[in-house]
């Protein structure tokens, strides 16, 4: 009573696909019936529920586990057809990753251009907060993850990038404006730009700058977008931590001015996959750490050598 029939597990994978019952058995072409007796079968065999019955079904924690080796046991008979010359009814190979925009909008969407196409590697990129990205991880929804995270997630293997640095900024007028006494005071009343309700980052700088403070101002404008984010702190919408790629060129413009020069954010990065043998997976991972290497900073604080 060990194993877990594969069947089972596959039923399991296609109801959290499909969000429904009814859906799975049209995808799996079995009756809903099936579908139900399979899931119950192995929720008997493993001693836990596995699904929330809503709409759409979701996973539960236990659940989670089970998709998840359900995905990479797919990806390994995908791996072993095209070792087997049987690319012609697999397609590409499908790598998805969960990415922090910030990553996106500098330096990982170039790393994907290196990564050799033969066979072909279609890339399905979650963009997600690098502190939540190990969440999709863990519901086995990507293979790997930028993140922010270094305790590994069940089933993976962690390996450090190096670290993105943030700078306090805003619109030289927004600055005449909102900061004219002692930083942290001023910090906590003006408005603040951030990406969405998770983000932290403007917060733990006021809090890095005074010990005691809640954090930044009540006054929030949401911007879900990175180079929408850059571009709202430039018009003076609000201050904000802006990554140094992108502020350092409207810093020379003048369009930006820094609030604490001497006081930078850095955020360690690292990247998380399946321990899995698959050689496409293994390829991005080599790429995704050169490029990395060149586009970051190094645990020492200074640029790694082919930073700009």
């Amino acid at each position: 009573m060990d194993e877990l029939p594969l069947d089972q597990v596959r039923t399991l994978l296609a109801v959290v696909d499909e969000g429904t019952f009814d859906a799975a058995a049209a995808a799996l072409h079995v009756t809903p019936s099936a579908v139900s007796q399979r899931v119950k079968a192995l929720e008997q065999r493993t001693g836990r529920v596995l699904l929330m019955r809503t709409k759409p079904v979701r996973p539960t924690e236990s659940g989670e586990v089970v998709v998840r080796f359900a995905r990479q046991l797919a990806r390994l008979e995908l791996d072993a057809r095209a070792e087997l010359g049987m690319v012609a009814e697999q397609g590409p190979v499908r790598i998805p990753v969960a990415v922090n925009a910030d990553s996106l909008a500098t330096w990982f969407l170039p790393a994907l251009t290196r990564v050799p196409q033969d066979p072909p590697i279609c890339f399905e990129l979650y963009r997600e907060d690098e502190a939540h990205t190990t969440a999709l991880l863990r519901e086995g929804q990507v293979m790997a993850a930028v993140t922010s995270s270094p305790d590994p997630v069940a089933g993976c293997t962690v390996r450090r990038l190096g670290l993105v640095r943030y700078r306090a900024v805003a619109a030289p007028e927004f600055a005449a404006v909102h900061f004219q006494g002692a930083l942290p005071e001023d910090l906590c009343e003006a408005p603040t730009v951030v990406f969405d309700r998770r983000d932290g980052l403007q917060d733990a700088f006021v809090r890095s700058l005074a010990r005691g403070r809640s954090g930044a101002g009540p006054i929030r404008h949401l911007v879900p977008t990175s180079d929408g984010f850059r571009d709202a702190v430039a018009f003076g919408l609000g201050w904000g931590m802006v990554p140094e790629p992108q502020a350092e060129p409207l810093l020379r413009a003048g369009r930006l001015v820094e609030l604490a020069p001497a006081r930078p954010m850095d955020v360690p990065l690292y990247w998380q996959q399946w321990k899995l043998d698959s050689p496409a997976l293994s390829t991005l991972a080599e790429v995704v750490a050169t490029a990395a290497a060149e586009a970051l900073l190094t645990d020492r604080g200074s640029a790694s050598p082919g930073q700009p």
